[in-house]
């Protein structure tokens, strides 16, 4: 399920609050006198809270001030340029955290998009969602998955797995809009699926769904973060930040030394023409 296919499991709207402070832009050095430079201050590892919890102050430092003017009630835009910015900076981090992880041993799960080969699938909580709403299931397939999957979750915490769960919330009216440009778009009408379609049919049974499957799997050992997207590329950097607060990691950390070795020549074999090849012809 796609990060804007939420309407397999609806939430409740939430109100959009900043992770970012507002960084207070620095006074320029008075005429005659020259600025001194300030020592750079040593990053610290990402620190957790008594409940668990990143350390705010840490988080805080991980995150480039993403703000604009807003109106109330308005989705919150992001420069492009900003935004890429702030994702190769954040991809460098994520860089240094899976060297760590694998320098030091540590056993990392994040639940993944679906297709991709770790040990839990995101896909595994539909049993609590699409499969529940739309009859998928059993009864008792429906109970067991509820008492058997924070049990698990939990086993698999006190293994010494680090077991992270995202839920990317998107508000209805942003849900909304996002479906009527599906209509309009033909690059986007193929995400509107039949199962989209019938869970508009079925919104209040999916909402029950998905806040009885969090009452359920949202335990102390394994919490679910939600995630706010209706901007979907804040969610990206807000989602990593917070992911790079969770662990902690060498931000220090140098890139290896590689050397490339020299390339082969060729020598007594030569290569068939170019012209026998079949090219894409060069339209733009």
């Amino acid at each position: 399920m796609n990060q804007d296919d939420v309407t397999q499991e609806p939430v409740d709207e939430l109100d959009d609050q900043e992770l970012a402070s507002k960084a207070t832009e620095a006074k320029p050095p008075k005429a005659g006198k020259r600025a001194k430079p300030k020592s750079a201050k040593k990053p610290r590892s990402p620190k957790k809270s008594k409940s668990g919890q990143p350390d705010v102050e840490v988080l805080h430092s991980l995150v480039a001030p993403l703000e604009e003017d807003q109106k109330p009630g308005e989705v919150r835009k992001i420069l492009r340029e900003k935004y890429e910015k702030e994702l190769r900076r954040l991809h460098i981090e994520l860089v240094k955290l899976q060297r760590t992880i694998v320098n030091d041993g540590l056993k990392v799960v994040v639940l993944p998009a679906a297709g991709e080969m770790v040990l839990l699938d995101r896909s595994w909580y539909n049993r609590a969602g699409v499969e529940r709403v739309m009859g998928f299931c059993t009864d008792d397939q429906y109970k067991e998955f509820l008492r058997s999957c924070p049990e698990f979750e939990r086993m698999l915490v006190r293994s010494g797995i680090r077991l992270i769960k995202y839920w990317f919330s998107v508000s209805e009216r942003e849900q909304e809009r996002r479906f009527r440009a599906r209509l309009l778009d033909p690059t986007k009408r193929w995400k509107l699926s039949p199962m989209d379609l019938e869970s508009r049919v079925r919104w209040v049974e999916y909402s029950k769904a998905k806040d009885m499957m969090f009452r359920y799997t949202d335990i102390k050992q394994a919490p679910w973060y939600v995630v706010r997207s209706d901007n979907k590329k804040r969610a990206r950097l807000n989602c990593i930040t917070h992911l790079l607060s969770m662990l902690p990691y060498d931000r220090e950390m140098p890139p290896p030394n590689i050397e490339l070795p020299p390339r082969t020549r060729e020598i007594g074999y030569i290569r068939p023409p170019m012209d026998d090849q079949t090219f894409v012809p060069e339209v733009f």
